[in-house]
């Protein structure tokens, strides 16, 4: 007997993609633009929420979202192309297909915007869901029947939770392991070059 094709959602910012440097240079165009102190390093350090938190720290909550609108204009210029792929991002993906199932990502990030980083790097899931953080990325999980949510914050171990998903924690952005494991994640890889293998096991143990 066959074990069931997975379904397996990724996270997209310090899971699938490094996009500190595309992130920062977005921000330095924004501080230019706006005159705006930001503090660009401490930006990148702390990316998963979605970006009107972030923003909220660097202006007046009146002025957020027009800033926000802004950004996303100015982000496909400045951000895309320093942005490279995480180790075995495309790996990840394509072992999900490999076993005859489906790749989502599923993400804060303006959806268009994620698009083109995708594209970019020529990483391609069969679904791209954006505009959702924490417990609301349970809604696509839950609609395209994702049994497995990868991800590198404590946001998206609530996410894959709140859809009775396995929480694959991959401390290669602002959470350790430490603390993927505090807020309920079922599985810590060190990175995505050993997703893979994971999958395979844990397919086959199904």
């Amino acid at each position: 007997m066959h074990a069931p094709a997975p379904t397996v959602g990724f996270d997209l910012d310090m899971t699938l993609i490094d996009s500190r440097p595309g992130i920062k240079a977005a921000y330095l165009a924004l501080a230019a633009e706006t005159g705006a102190l930001i503090d660009t390093d401490l930006v990148v350090s702390r990316l998963g929420p979605p970006l009107e938190d972030e923003l909220a720290h660097w202006f007046p909550a009146e002025a957020v979202a027009g800033v926000a609108d802004r950004y996303r204009a100015l982000y496909p210029d400045t951000a895309i192309a320093p942005t490279t792929a995480m180790p075995g991002a495309r790996e990840a993906v394509e072992a999900v297909r490999a076993l005859g199932g489906r790749a989502l990502v599923v993400t804060a990030k303006y959806e268009p915007n994620a698009k083109l980083h995708l594209a970019h790097l020529g990483i391609t899931p069969d679904v791209l869901i954006g505009g959702l953080w924490a417990e609301g990325k349970a809604q696509a999980l839950l609609e395209h029947g994702a049994r497995i949510y990868v991800g590198d914050h404590i946001g998206d171990v609530r996410g894959a939770r709140a859809a009775n998903a396995v929480s694959v924690g991959v401390p290669t952005g602002p959470c350790d392991a430490v603390e993927l494991r505090a807020a309920g994640a079922d599985v810590i890889l060190p990175n995505l070059t050993e997703f893979p293998a994971w999958l395979r096991a844990h397919a086959a143990g199904r």
